[in-house]
Parts: structure tokens; sequence; C-alpha cells
């Protein structure tokens, strides 16, 4: 048995069937019949000499030979892209495909500025997946995406993790709140504020947390919600304060929905991280992404929710941002 004569096309319908868990889906992704998805699988797996699903109940399931598969698969498929990409360079095309995964909060900006990106570069396509840290690391190490913008690196990858931009953090409450407008607000004054909070483990919950335990105050949490948006909500109808990224109120703060409260200490200043895995091959467009980013994400996010009164405050960390060059 050996996968020495395994053909592409085998693969390219193994990986479409792994990703999906179904043949049937599989089958329409691909525009082919389910019997010639399943009798693809079948003639890989008898090149491989092991089965590579299981089913259990209705549900299939890879094996452990169909996961190992998987992996290399993927990587093959990384190679080949890379070669495309490397050889439409070479003959002066500017082409190829990205796919950029997103953690929620960046989705305020990441999608305009991968806009002005594509711009300049219009024989790229693009893919943008969003969801939560967990699932966007989670593609990251099953290499299923080329790059994500992340503001907390893995630490359990080997990645390579560089800062492209700051990523402030501030106190929000209602425009008609009695600490709005005011100077140099204490710590220890805002906490007596009932917090409208992200659930427990959320990064940015974690940072407050974090800076409350610092100065031995307690943190006054009225209710949890699970999305920016409804926290934001909730703050506009006077429901208590929010700490939030500052690149998620910059629409809400320039209409005067929202204020930023002028606390000391903050705003609290984080980085945005473009991540990919230490070991993969990044194609031409893909190095020129990050390198886009590296240049032009800091300029595009100075303005970012500055124009009102605590924005001042963060001016000077967002328009001179001098972050650290990588990390793995």
């Amino acid at each position: 048995m050996t996968l020495k004569h395994a053909t592409l096309r085998q693969l390219k319908v193994f990986e479409t069937v792994a990703r999906k868990l179904s043949f049937s889906r599989a089958a329409s992704e691909l525009h082919l019949t389910q019997p010639a998805v399943s009798m693809q699988v079948k003639l890989l797996e008898s090149q491989a000499g092991l089965p590579l699903f299981e089913q259990i109940g209705k549900r299939i399931h890879l094996t452990e030979a169909g996961q190992e598969l998987y992996r290399r698969s993927l990587a093959v498929a990384d190679e080949l892209r890379a070669a495309e990409e490397s050889l439409n360079s070479l003959r002066g095309l500017e082409q190829g495909r990205l796919h950029v995964a997103l953690v929620s909060t960046a989705t305020y900006f990441a999608p305009p500025l991968l806009a002005r990106f594509l711009k300049t570069h219009p024989g790229v396509t693009a893919k943008l997946s969003v969801d939560n840290r967990e699932t966007v690391l989670a593609q990251l190490a099953a290499n299923e995406i080329d790059f994500a913008i992340t503001g907390h690196p893995p630490e359990h990858l080997d990645t390579v993790a560089e800062a492209f931009a700051p990523h402030p953090h501030v106190i929000v409450a209602h425009p008609a709140h009695v600490l709005a407008g005011k100077r140099r607000i204490p710590l220890k004054r805002v906490a007596a504020e009932t917090f409208v909070m992200r659930e427990p483990g959320s990064g940015t919950r974690g940072l407050l947390e974090r800076l409350f335990a610092g100065h031995a105050l307690p943190l006054k949490v009225n209710m949890e919600m699970a999305s920016n948006e409804s926290i934001k909500q909730a703050v506009m109808a006077e429901m208590g304060v929010a700490f939030l990224s500052l690149h998620t109120v910059g629409l809400e703060l320039a209409t005067g929905r929202l204020a930023t409260l002028d606390v000391q200490g903050l705003p609290i200043v984080r980085h945005w991280y473009v991540v990919h895995l230490a070991q993969k091959r990044l194609s031409p467009i893909a190095l020129a992404l990050k390198e886009f980013l590296r240049q032009e994400a800091g300029t595009f996010l100075a303005g970012w929710g500055t124009r009102h009164p605590a924005g001042a405050a963060a001016a000077s960390a967002l328009y001179n941002f001098g972050g650290p060059a990588s990390s793995g």
C-alpha cells in the first residue's frame, strides 16, 4: 500500500470531506455527485491501506489516520498555492488568494483596512472569517488560514506574531452619566460603578480584572453579555458602564451616543497582532499584506475614536506607535 499514486484530485476531495465532515456537503462544494466523492475517498483509502473515516450514528468522523492525512493534505494545498503565487509573481502578475481570520473585536476596523489593500491588488481574492479567539486559533493551528488578527498571540503554538497597531481600551458610559466630562477620575471612584461585562474568560474582561486587582479594588459586575454590540446597547440604556476596546466604539463616540470616561491610568494600550505559523511558507501576496499592515495600519487606526475628550489621552500612543517587532 502506498500513497505515491494518490492524485491531487483525490486529496482535494478528501480534504473537503474532512473539513465538512459530510459527503453530501463536500459534493455540493465541489460540484460533484455524492457517489463520485465516495469513490474518490474509497480509492484514497485503498492506497493508504487504512480507513480514513468512521461513522458513528448518523455522523462521520476522521480516524487517527484520517486526521494525519488531513493535516498533510492542507500542507500540500498550501505548498501548491504558494508555488502558484510565486510563479505569478515571477510573471509580473499580482494574483493570489488570502484567507484571514479575525477575532470578533477586529471586525470594526479590519474589513475596511483589508479593502484598502485589495484596491491596490485587484488580482487578489480574499476570504475573511470572523469568530471567537478559540476558534480562530484552532484554524491557525490546523493551517487552514494564512493569518490570524488578534489582540493576544497564542502561547501554545509555534507562531510568528507581529504587532502592527496599538489597541487601546477605555471605560465608556452614557453621555449623561455623572462622570462624563470630568477630568482625571480616580479609579477608586469608578470602582463604585456597576459594569456591563463580557463573559468570564474574555480577554477584555481579564484586562480590567487585573487592573482592579492590582489596585485592590472590587469589580462590581451588573450584567454579563456575549458580544460588544449588546454591551454597547446596555450602556446606552444606562444599565451601567463598560470597559471596551476603543476600536469598537468609534461610531457611537462620534455620534454622541456614548462617552469615554477620563480615568486615571487609562487607556490601557495593548497591541493588535498579525499571527502565522512559524513554519508556514508565506506566498508573495501574503508577505505583501503583512508589510501593508506593518506600514499602514497604525496610521489608519490613529484617528479611530480620538475625536472625543478622552480620546486625546490615547492619541500619543495611537499616532506614535512603536510596538515590538515580532515574537514567536
